[in-house]
């Protein structure tokens, strides 16, 4: 069917990730023997996966049996960003103190935002503090492990929960060796060391009591400054 001009569809099986925040959603392709169309978002709406995308050869019908191939250079892209995060929170806490919280984050190939709760602008200092904290983390290589566990026990052991985020019964915590222990859903890196390396670009104030730090990560890096 279409959404105001731009062809949308369900497909019963996928390997391309929904949007899920802070993430973007995968982008790719599915196919048919004689049809091609790129997939340019992924929502989930009432339960359903829909796929948006811009056809480029050929008809999608309903009922057609499709191919579908992420675009793994943005997904891994994305999980760098996204793994990030969760170093780049608990650096906040360890450098400028544990009244730090998320206060709404995106993560996309290109870089990350991240926004928490703090009084005064970042120094310069602590941002090269946080920033060296971040790349020697990464330069561990420690394994990033996820477990399914009920809200409570996983709150009960320490998991950071997010403030004003609704949770179901059972949860997924993605645990950084001893740095880090989150609640989340999205895709991350296996080990931190596939993040290459971290780079703040700004630090700025959104709101009172709100500051936002954005970032830059392996190839992300080498993009940005050549």
């Amino acid at each position: 069917y279409s959404s105001r001009g731009a062809p949308v569809y369900q497909l019963i099986f996928s390997d391309l990730l929904v949007m899920l925040s802070p993430m973007v959603a995968d982008t790719g392709i599915i196919s048919t023997d004689s049809a091609e169309a790129a997939v340019t978002d992924v929502q989930k709406t009432n339960g359903i996966f829909v796929h948006k995308v811009t056809v480029n050869k050929g008809t999608l019908k309903a009922g057609d049996e499709v191919k579908a191939a992420v675009d793994l250079a943005v997904r891994n892209n994305i999980a760098r960003n996204h793994t990030a995060t969760h170093l780049l929170h608990k650096a906040l806490k360890e450098v400028l103190g544990n009244h730090v919280n998320q206060a709404g984050s995106k993560v996309t190939r290109e870089n990350l935002r991240f926004d928490f709760s703090h009084y005064e602008a970042v120094s310069k200092e602590d941002l090269a503090k946080v920033e060296a904290l971040v790349n020697a983390k990464i330069n561990e290589f420690t394994d990033v492990e996820t477990e399914i566990k009920s809200a409570e026990e996983a709150i009960a052991d320490g998991a950071t929960a997010l403030f004003g985020e609704k949770y179901g019964d059972t949860v997924r915590v993605v645990k950084i060796g001893d740095f880090s222990k989150e609640l989340c859903g999205g895709t991350h890196v296996s080990d931190i060391g596939e993040i290459g390396a971290f780079k703040i670009t700004s630090e700025s104030g959104v709101a009172a009591g709100v500051r936002r730090i954005e970032a830059v990560t392996g190839y992300g890096i080498y993009e940005k400054y050549n």
